[in-house]
């Protein structure tokens, strides 16, 4: 597979006007991270749900797909720290349960005001608050649960930035393996990884993994923070990550479309540029919760 100039051009371009757009969500402060999720967690439902329509070859009610998206919400509030307060209101206590009631409300009332009911291709959705709205709540999970190295002492002292180091080197290994991957597979590639996305290569795939855990070595070594742990952190990130592609290109193959949508040129829509922190987070989020300190 040769390089394709223009197009890594394209890409490159448009990637740094994401990355600023990630960047500003993710360091100025607990709220712009949650908003910036929240729109991502919408994005990713409207496409993940266009492609359940185009699979199952049906038209969901708004309500439904409405109703949906705010039930998914709900579950991602829940996930808040007590740092996300309106007012008195905590988000997680008080917030979340009500959206999801009145999301659930809205999605039995799309299902009914449809004239032929076909349960199965409902419940075909439905899977989405397992692949976005978990996904993304583990996110915010993360965000809010400080890492603990082994030169700190445990007792809460720490910078404000350090709420975002994990979510942080989950995105940061993600973006590494994937410009990796495609640089070492165009040079490189022959060995085709997958039938269901004929680009990807073994070697490129190899090489990605390979370069996300050395530069996340690199760089928690020189910020004085467990070497083992953020390598660890960051393979988990790349293979999961690699699946969480693959995992998208099968439901795009499924949908007979090249893009679940198109929000930045050369990059797609949501879903093309999420799906792998769609499976990496849940997956670094079981190895915080089983392997790591928390507070």
């Amino acid at each position: 597979m040769a390089l394709n100039v223009q197009t890594f051009k394209t890409r490159t371009l448009t990637a740094a006007v994401f990355v600023v757009v990630m960047l500003t969500g993710l360091f100025w402060n607990h709220w712009s991270f949650l908003i910036l999720f929240s729109i991502i967690h919408f994005g990713c439902w409207r496409e993940y749900l266009k492609l359940i329509e185009k699979i199952r070859n049906v038209s969901f009610h708004i309500y439904f797909k409405l109703g949906l998206m705010v039930l998914g919400f709900g579950l991602l509030l829940w996930f808040c720290g007590p740092e996300y307060m309106i007012g008195k209101r905590v988000l997680k206590n008080d917030i979340s349960l009500p959206v999801a009631e009145a999301g659930f409300v809205l999605m039995c009332i799309g299902i009914f005001l449809k004239r032929n009911i076909r349960l199965a291709s409902f419940g075909a959705a439905l899977p989405g608050l397992l692949y976005i709205s978990l996904s993304w709540g583990l996110m915010i999970d993360l965000q809010h649960k400080y890492f603990i190295s082994e030169n700190t002492s445990g007792d809460q002292a720490f910078p404000g930035w350090y709420r975002i180091v994990i979510p942080c080197a989950i995105i940061f290994s993600i973006w590494i393996n994937d410009t990796m991957a495609y640089i070492v597979g165009s040079m490189i590639g022959k060995t085709p990884l997958s039938k269901i996305s004929p680009k990807k290569t073994v070697e490129g795939t190899s090489g990605g993994i390979i370069l996300a855990v050395a530069v996340a070595a690199l760089i928690a070594w020189l910020s004085h923070f467990d070497v083992k742990i953020f390598m660890i952190i960051a393979a988990i990130a790349s293979v999961a990550g690699t699946l969480g592609d693959l995992l998208e290109s099968k439901l795009k193959r499924m949908a007979g479309v090249k893009d679940s949508g198109q929000i930045m040129p050369g990059h797609g829509g949501f879903l093309d540029r999420f799906d792998s922190l769609l499976l990496a987070v849940p997956a670094v989020w079981l190895y915080v919760y089983f392997f790591l300190d928390k507070i």
